[in-house]
């Protein structure tokens, strides 16, 4: 298996050559600090060329932030809000029972193309596929006329909140509301669906992303709304599933009642070359350059990787490609028990080789400790080597009386970054007797002569595990 993602990513790596002026800066923030705040190497972050980025996970918690919050165009990328609105509105067994039929002005809006003519019939589902797989403008178009003529614009909650907002940026909501034009109504609820779902500085005036002249320029976002977008699709299984396909075939009916299918290949060029890779959507004009936000799934967890603003297709899947990497590379399995010196006992109905992390006072014995290991000689904990080293603080207490392998001898709390990560037990690694009768009277006697000279009456407790440094700002 290793070997396979090791062939993937060195075809990924030929498929998409390395870029030459990718850069590292200071104000890049990563898990909430910049990098200058940080004071380590630049080569341990992520080097791209967007302008606007976003790595975080399925979550939200935020690894990598270059400028997210900067307003953008984001071309294509648009057309998550439009099949979010789609699915929500349909059922899934509208998804193959409702038939669209493709307009003279939804085969004639140029730029992506699904390839769709004028007279064409098709699914709802395949008409989702045409939008999102080959990025299909003229999909975008059939699914806003198709969708705006059912809804209900007096249903549509338009707060004075809500119209003061888009207004103070170029959007009058109940002129599209009230519009004859089903498209207007369409990117109305585009726009209060955003807002509604927390994005905060995104407006949609069209559902495919073109924003030229024709279309206007009042249409913007950033890189932190589009994650908040794509979050909120990828929580539909049928946007999954239709993201997460390279090729697709549709069938439609053509206006002279002939059968036809059309291919649909996929712009995101990582999905089957980089491992995990599942979607969402690129996007590209002239004023938002080349866009991304990209999805992975390993062990059943996502991460996302949002570009904006790469000044090349290719460079777009080497940005994320390079944020991805430099996730899994410090996404660690850290080992909390680390000694050299280990015993072989019976443990959890388990014979294990177990690290002694400590050596405990026996409290009955002058000159005798009690070894111990974890609960879980084999724990990990799942760590991001950037966010820093680990540190450990043990609270043990003195053993006394019979101690057998197993018995509690108190915890041991691991932190990175000044913040609790864990709390162990720390168990006895051996059986240890207490003393008996008689030997018990010649310590009492032994200890009484040590006060007199000073001498301490019982063995020192010694730490022995260690934390092995995972991140040094130095190199």
């Amino acid at each position: 298996m290793r070997f396979l993602a090791c062939c993937i990513l060195a075809f990924s790596l030929i498929l998409i050559p390395a870029p030459a002026f990718a850069d590292v800066r200071k104000s890049d923030v990563v898990l909430g600090l910049t990098i200058e705040e940080r004071g380590a190497a630049a080569n341990f972050f992520p080097s791209i060329q967007a302008e606007y980025a976003l790595l975080l996970d399925g979550e939200g918690n935020v690894y990598f932030d270059r400028n997210s919050l900067g307003e953008s165009q984001i071309a294509s990328i648009t057309k998550i809000m439009t099949a979010t609105i789609v699915l929500d509105q349909v059922s899934d067994s509208e998804l193959n029972k409702d038939k669209l039929t493709v307009s003279a002005r939804a085969a004639s809006v140029g730029e992506s193309s699904a390839e769709l003519k004028e007279g064409d019939t098709l699914s709802l589902y395949d008409c989702l596929q045409a939008l999102l797989i080959p990025s299909g403008n003229d999909a975008a178009i059939t699914l806003a006329e198709f969708m705006g003529s059912r809804m209900d614009p007096s249903s549509f909650d338009i707060s004075g909140q809500a119209r003061d907002f888009f207004s103070s940026r170029g959007v009058d909501l109940d002129e599209l509301a009230q519009s004859d034009d089903p498209i207007d109504v369409f990117v109305c609820a585009m726009n209060l669906k955003a807002l509604e779902i927390g994005c905060t500085e995104t407006v949609f005036t069209n559902p495919h992303g073109l924003d030229d002249g024709q279309y206007g320029t009042t249409m913007h976002s950033n890189a932190k709304d589009v994650a908040t977008m794509s979050l909120n699709a990828m929580r539909n299984e049928t946007f999954r599933t239709i993201v997460d396909q390279a090729k697709a075939t549709i069938e439609v009916i053509h206006g002279d009642g002939q059968k036809g299918s059309i291919e649909l290949e996929s712009t995101d060029k990582l999905i089957g070359v980089y491992e995990g890779a599942c979607g969402i959507k690129t996007g590209r004009t002239l004023l938002a350059g080349s866009c991304f936000a990209g999805a992975v799934q390993r062990d059943g967890e996502y991460l996302y990787a949002i570009v904006l603003n790469s000044p090349n297709d290719e460079q777009r899947f080497y940005d994320a490609e390079t944020l991805y990497n430099w996730y899994y590379e410090n996404d660690i399995d850290y080992h909390l028990a680390n000694s050299d010196e280990t015993v072989s006992i019976m443990l959890n109905n388990e014979q294990v080789d177990a690290p002694i992390v400590a050596e405990v006072t026996h409290g009955g014995w002058i000159d005798k400790t009690v070894k111990a290991t974890l609960a879980d000689p084999d724990q990990t904990i799942e760590v991001f080597a950037v966010e820093g080293n680990i540190s450990q603080e043990f609270h043990l207490n003195d053993a006394n009386g019979n101690v057998k392998v197993g018995d509690v001898l108190g915890t041991v709390t691991f932190y990175q970054h000044n913040e609790e990560l864990i709390t162990v037990d720390v168990v006895a690694a051996e059986d240890v007797a207490a003393p008996n009768f008689i030997e018990g009277i010649g310590i009492w006697w032994e200890r009484l002569m040590r006060s007199f000279s000073g001498e301490p009456g019982a063995a020192s407790t010694v730490i022995i595990n260690e934390t092995p440094l995972i991140f040094d700002r130095r190199v």
